[in-house]
């Protein structure tokens, strides 16, 4: 596995090293030695499936405020995703800074998302089917959103969702918090 590590600090794609024979293919898909060396968590406490039927389905974006706040690595198992990464910790040089990846069942990529950073992501096909390990269970109460056209960010997006929950949709703007 190859970890690759992106300008917002603690989000790392992760590249397979697929092995092919006749049979198929092979990939190591966690590894919590390979984790730990590039200082990311290395337990999954919980791991999460999306099903996603229709193409143009958004989801989040969502994240956990301390002490429950989770760091999670997503790939794209089947179909083809826009994820975007938002930096959501006010002491981070990155404060308010977004980025986005292409995963894929065809570049075999997952996402690690830190502890801070919320992620949202747009499915461009259908039945996209979507893996998560995330490091502290989803606890409600420690639950938090925003908005995917939210003006403090200004996302782009590949087309206009077309599928989006009650909830994502209703998130209030963004508001920085005061120092």
């Amino acid at each position: 596995m190859k970890f690759q590590p992106q300008e917002i600090a603690g989000v790392f794609l992760i590249e397979p090293s697929p092995f092919q024979d006749d049979r198929g293919v092979f990939r190591r898909h966690f590894c919590a030695e390979g984790f730990r060396k590039h200082g990311l968590p290395s337990i999954a406490v919980q791991a999460n499936i999306s099903e996603n039927p229709h193409a143009f389905t958004l989801r989040g974006f969502h994240y956990q405020l301390p002490p429950h706040a989770e760091a999670k690595t997503l790939s794209c198992l089947r179909g083809k995703i826009h994820d975007i990464v938002v930096d959501v910790r006010p002491d981070s040089p990155t404060f308010m800074q977004w980025r986005a990846f292409d995963l894929d069942d065809v570049n075999r990529l997952s996402l690690h998302v830190p502890a801070g950073c919320a992620n949202a992501f747009l499915t461009l096909v259908d039945h996209c089917l979507i893996q998560y390990y995330c490091s502290y269970p989803y606890t409600p109460a420690a639950e938090r959103g925003i908005r995917y056209n939210d003006p403090a960010f200004g996302f782009t997006w590949p087309a206009e969702p077309r599928l989006i929950s009650d909830k994502d949709r209703s998130h209030p703007d963004f508001q920085r918090p005061k120092v």
